[in-house]
């Protein structure tokens, strides 16, 4: 049973687990994939525990460890920079949390707009639950995927040059 001088020390306690929750949130948020993918790296060092375990929510797809959790950041971040510096791709990142009552964890729904120079657009969104320990997530979970539109084409892309730019290279 939690006694009345108890009870202050444990809202203190779910006031700072959101607030960094908050913190964190806000962070991916304002990063900008269009200038590098090593904010994102960043963020996750900062806030991500070494022994993280992340999972999509089925079963067998848990990675464990900061070291492979941050490779596998990377080779997903990578493409999406390049197709939003180079291939005029934007990304809009949305996160709206979900409030639950379960100490030390938190959870957050998320949604991306992935947005083609065509003007089509591919949202993707999901839920995610963290648990944290001290100040640093321990373990999150993906959940709830779903996605609306269907995936950007070359087509969705400024790939090629643009004629304009063909003429500035062409001799004088």
């Amino acid at each position: 049973m939690i006694t009345q001088q108890q009870s202050p020390s444990l809202k203190h306690a779910d006031r700072d687990l959101y607030a960094r929750e908050k913190v964190l949130n806000s962070a991916i948020i304002a990063a900008d994939i269009s200038s590098g993918w090593e904010e994102y790296l960043e963020i996750f060092d900062a806030f991500y525990a070494d022994h993280v375990e992340v999972s999509d929510g089925t079963e067998g797809s848990a990675v464990f460890g900061k070291e492979r959790m941050r490779a596998l950041l990377f080779k997903f971040l990578v493409p999406i920079h390049v197709m939003a510096e180079i291939g005029g791709l934007s990304v809009q990142i949305r996160e709206s949390p979900i409030h639950g009552d379960t100490a030390d964890e938190t959870h957050s729904a998320w949604s991306v707009d992935l947005i083609g120079v065509s003007g089509r657009t591919c949202q993707i969104s999901w839920c995610t639950l963290r648990r944290w320990a001290d100040s640093r997530v321990v373990y999150e979970s993906h959940y709830d995927h779903q996605q609306t539109g269907g995936p950007l084409t070359i087509d969705d892309l400024r790939l090629s040059p643009s004629p304009a730019v063909v003429g500035d290279l062409r001799p004088s």
